[in-house]
């Protein structure tokens, strides 16, 4: 089976995404966010948009979206999703990462398994402030109006939190969820 390719967005968990991949059994291989689309294209079964510090560098990450594999955007990553589907972003007004408590709206796909309200980690330096046509929301917080996003028709997925971490209850089910979703044709 093809792996999962969590593109390495220069954010300090994306390492933690790669290993909590292995650890649940889900093949996956970290790569850079310059590889080729082409390579990205032929490498995987589905994509991983890790975080980072800053959209000037999240690479060809945009130009995975049109590859046809399902897309799962993890803080930067969802942003970055937001942007390239004419979607807006803007600078939070809580700042740095912190415990938020979010309301699941819609579960869909990805968050399937979910409670109605969960305690995730997230930073909201940045947040998406505008959804992209074609997007659904998906949970919303006090702090942040769009906590997570999806465009099923296209099979794209965003989260502003980081499920790969500790504080983040369910957050395994988001992978799970995306695992299964990258296995359906």
């Amino acid at each position: 089976m093809r792996p999962l390719y969590v593109v390495n967005n220069y954010g300090q968990f994306n390492h933690l995404i790669l290993r909590s991949l292995r650890d649940m059994g889900i093949p996956a291989e970290l790569v850079p966010n310059m590889t080729p689309p082409e390579e990205i294209a032929s490498g995987c079964r589905g994509i991983i948009l890790g975080g980072g510090p800053t959209m000037e560098r999240a690479g060809n990450c945009s130009r995975y979206l049109d590859l046809g594999l399902p897309v799962l955007g993890i803080c930067l990553g969802m942003q970055a999703m937001a942007l390239a589907r004419g979607g807006s972003v803007s600078p939070g007004s809580m700042g740095g990462y912190g415990l938020v408590e979010v309301e699941i709206v819609d579960p869909d796909e990805i968050l399937k398994g979910y409670p109605l309200m969960t305690n995730v980690w997230a930073s909201h330096m940045d947040e998406v402030t505008r959804l992209p046509e074609g997007f659904t929301l998906l949970a919303s917080s006090r702090i942040c109006w769009i906590e997570a996003m999806a465009n099923p028709k296209e099979r794209l997925y965003g989260v502003q939190w980081h499920p790969e971490v500790s504080h983040t209850e369910n957050g395994r089910l988001t992978f799970e969820n995306f695992d299964r979703i990258c296995r359906e044709p």
